[in-house]
């Protein structure tokens, strides 16, 4: 799980692009990267009988891998993560 996790290094570069957006358009973009990475990841550990997780019993699973009732999580996620990229501690920085 460290590589995926480790994948967060990332956003750097994504929010170098996105910085000067409104934080609804951040978040999503967050979500969806997230949301991607998740997939791609769990299909690739899946297809090696590896994938630690399973989210088939969901109502919003898609395909086992990802749970779209997550998304409020990653956008907090990504907008946090975006804080910590960006070096700020102050909540009120969040435009």
């Amino acid at each position: 799980m460290f590589p995926i996790y480790g994948m967060a290094a990332l956003f750097q570069p994504i929010y170098q692009i996105i910085k000067n957006r409104n934080m609804l358009f951040r978040g999503g973009v967050y979500t969806f990267f997230i949301f991607t990475a998740e997939y791609l990841s769990g299909s690739l550990l899946r297809f090696f009988h590896m994938c630690p997780w399973d989210y088939s019993g969901s109502r919003f699973a898609i395909q086992g891998l990802i749970r779209l009732d997550y998304a409020p999580a990653w956008f907090i996620t990504g907008l946090l993560m975006e804080r910590i990229v960006r070096g700020g501690t102050s909540v009120t920085k969040l435009h």
